[in-house]
């Protein structure tokens, strides 16, 4: 027989001991369902993004630090999201940064269950099982339906360019037609005017036109291709030099000389060349004259050779002697004497055309055992042109 009183000790010991396993196995429950939600992520980053702890978050690697020569042959090294670019120095570069504040996105809280699917999130992706994420973009970029991040190109429907468009990731490049630059905005043009980078760029005139430019040639010249300005040569193409006289073309136009260039006591023996038929009458004169023609452009370098003199008649134990008899008043010219029989005229100062310059160049021959001395006359006409050209 039982004791009611023990009877109900046990049932009371029974009762506590159900409680107790009750609890425990309450315990064991909720631990399991807390190990559950608190499943670790792991964040694996993408090519060029490391993972900083820290922050829980992957950032970019900068290449143009971390890589030795990155970029070879000149060109500048810029970093971009997951990469970097190697461009041109003359390279202008319109790229939209944001900060890292806006593109880091945390996790949301765990009560949320969300499949395991693979996520570009910034610069960074993301394996979840258990997560609820967002996905916000770099400035440049765009997610897709599948939450990935691609880029924009900005140059389609609509280039914010002026003119020549280039996508490039996360931004653009914006480019000008030949002989036009950038303005200060990256995006719109402005026309070069060539005329003002270089005086050289034309001979004479330049104009100035819409991404480009013209050269126009002075009268007496013609333009050669697009920068040269070459001499007509009149005498050619149609003189209005009379029958009586000869067509002289220099560097911008044209001169009318008489072709018989003899005065008394001289007569024409050939053209060009004068002779004393009367020695009484050429007493104190030179026996003979030869008249010459030579063109030279304004301004020309100095010093220059321009004309050679050279004796047309070589006698044995003869000895010649050239001098300036007339017209260098000035000083611009002196003979420097080459050999026995020649010797080279040189100008010594720059002469600025329009102008004409007579020189009276003589030879002297002479022998001291024969004691004969004669002497001839060159006299030359030098035209200078108008231009330098």
């Amino acid at each position: 027989m039982v004791n009611s009183r023990s009877l109900n000790c046990w049932l009371f010991l029974s009762r506590m001991e159900t409680q107790h396993i009750f609890l425990s196995l309450s315990v064991f429950i909720a631990s399991v369902s807390a190990q559950q939600v608190e499943e670790r992520v792991t964040f694996s980053c993408t090519e060029g993004y490391e993972f900083h702890v820290d922050e829980q978050e992957c950032k970019d690697i900068n290449e143009c630090d971390t890589l030795p020569d990155a970029c070879k042959g000149g060109m500048i090294c810029i970093n971009h999201y997951g990469g970097y670019f190697c461009l041109p120095q003359n390279a202008l570069i319109t790229i939209n940064n944001v900060d890292e504040e806006h593109t880091t996105n945390r996790a949301p809280p765990p009560h949320v269950p969300l499949p395991a699917v693979p996520v570009l999130r910034s610069n960074y992706q993301i394996t979840s099982n258990q997560r609820l994420i967002s996905v916000q973009c770099p400035v440049g970029f765009s997610a897709d339906k599948f939450n990935i991040c691609r880029d924009v190109n900005e140059c389609v429907p609509s280039s914010p360019c002026q003119h020549q468009c280039y996508n490039l990731p996360g931004s653009f490049l914006c480019q000008c037609d030949q002989g036009f630059e950038l303005n200060p905005d990256h995006l719109s043009c402005h026309d070069v005017d060539e005329c003002l980078l270089s005086s050289y760029i034309c001979p004479w005139q330049c104009v100035n036109q819409p991404g480009s430019y013209s050269c126009i040639c002075p009268e007496g010249y013609q333009l050669q291709g697009t920068r040269m300005c070459q001499d007509i040569n009149e005498c050619v193409t149609g003189p209005n030099c009379s029958e009586d006289q000869m067509c002289w073309n220099y560097f911008g136009g044209y001169r009318c000389y008489p072709r018989n260039p003899c005065q008394e006591p001289y007569v024409q023996t050939a053209e060009g060349h004068c002779s004393c038929q009367s020695m009484g009458a050429c007493r104190g004169l030179p026996p003979s004259i030869v008249y010459k023609y030579i063109s030279i452009t304004s301004e020309r370098s100095v010093p220059a050779d321009i004309f050679q003199i050279q004796a047309t008649s070589v006698f044995p134990n003869m000895h010649n002697t050239f001098r300036i008899k007339g017209g260098n008043e000035y000083g611009q010219f002196f003979l420097r004497r080459s050999s026995n029989i020649s010797a080279m005229l040189v100008m010594s100062r720059a002469l600025v055309g329009p102008r004409e310059h007579v020189l009276d160049l003589e030879m002297v021959t002479q022998n001291s055992a024969l004691s004969y001395r004669s002497s001839s006359l060159l006299r030359l006409t030098i035209i200078v042109g108008p231009y330098a050209f």
